[in-house]
């Protein structure tokens, strides 16, 4: 609100063509184009002035030697703001949007990673889906795999779908596979509907019993189930698309593509962000500088959380230039994160 207030509506109106005209054109904004399309027919001259007043506010900047200017992370912030309409989507963008994620028969991994796909393909940018956090999910079942030298595969499954693998130690008494089904059996009768926070507190108070001293099964469990639920098993990030951020002149500096990639090689950079967005409801649009890491500079992030009916699951969204086209790209995002939280809230009826 304090940054309208010291725009007045001739102000407003520039900055606007002036972010508006560089998201479509990707080439910065000179006065007397800005003068020819302003609709109060004003002179280069006055449109200039404007101009400087701009980027002595820091909404727009000069690059390099052009005559021209284009915004800021500021004007960006700006303008999404403030300015941005975002326009409804077509039915033929709903349609195809339908067709990736609301295919009957799909496992939510496959729903995730579509989602991922058509956030690509409709935004022209780079989809993201982080699917369920261990934390955020509900215990449906569990099952351990032995595997070589005393170590055992836990695949567990959340109430919504989800599948998540994690590798632990077993003690140097390795279980057979009758004492592994007994264990497996007992948890998935135990921890069945509790969330994961629930079954952590459950397994503590068992182990504090004296019964848990001497029944060789329960010992069995809670030791293994403690490695299984101790820690967070991090969840799956899809990237999908990347290879569109080529296309994109914002994109020409060879290490500054060397460093976006190497973040979507890597993957830790993107959760923590995706993460982050988690805390909030709607839609969220993240630019530039808002984020802490380097390799994101000059980059834009929308996102969404998606839902099972009952709780936050996850995020999807879509990554490319901060010269992203915002009033296309938002809409996709919020009916893509709606479809999928309706698609997981009919796994649970």
């Amino acid at each position: 609100m304090k940054a309208a207030m010291e725009l007045n509506e001739r102000s407003l109106s520039i900055l606007e063509a002036i972010i508006e005209g560089y998201i479509a054109s990707g080439e910065p904004m000179g006065s007397r184009t800005i003068a020819r399309q302003h609709p109060q027919m004003l002179s280069p001259a006055t449109v200039r002035n404007v101009m400087a007043d701009l980027e002595e506010m820091g909404y727009i900047v000069s690059p390099h030697t052009s005559a021209g200017r284009v915004p800021t992370d500021k004007g960006y912030r700006f303008y999404v703001d403030s300015m941005l309409q975002v326009r409804d989507l077509t039915e033929a963008e709903r349609l195809c949007i339908d067709a990736h994620c609301a295919a009957s028969g799909l496992q939510p991994q496959q729903l995730l990673k579509r989602a991922g796909h058509v956030l690509s393909k409709m935004s022209h940018y780079t989809g993201l889906v982080l699917a369920p956090r261990f934390s955020a999910t509900t215990f449906r079942h569990i099952e351990f795999v032995p595997l070589s030298q005393n170590r055992l595969l836990v695949i567990f499954v959340s109430q919504s779908g989800v599948v998540q693998n994690k590798i632990i130690e077993a003690s140097n008494d390795m279980p057979d596979v009758r004492e592994l089904e007994q264990v497996t059996n007992y948890l998935n009768q135990s921890l069945g509907g509790l969330t994961i926070a629930q079954v952590r507190g459950r397994l503590v108070a068992q182990m504090r019993e004296e019964k848990a001293l001497y029944d060789r099964l329960l010992a069995r469990a809670l030791s293994l189930s403690s490695q299984v639920f101790g820690d967070d098993i991090e969840g799956d990030l899809f990237i999908e698309g990347a290879a569109n951020m080529l296309d994109q002149p914002d994109f020409t500096d060879i290490a500054s593509m060397k460093r976006l990639f190497k973040a979507f090689e890597q993957k830790r950079h993107l959760i923590e962000l995706l993460d982050r967005t988690q805390q909030a409801q709607g839609v969220q649009i993240y630019i530039g500088s808002q984020s802490p890491y380097q390799d994101f500079e000059g980059c834009s992030l929308i996102t969404a959380t998606y839902t099972n009916g009952k709780q936050t699951l996850g995020s999807l969204g879509v990554i490319g230039p901060s010269r992203m086209a915002y009033a296309q790209v938002v809409p996709v995002v919020d009916y893509t994160a709606r479809l999928v939280s309706r698609m997981l809230e009919r796994e649970l009826e």
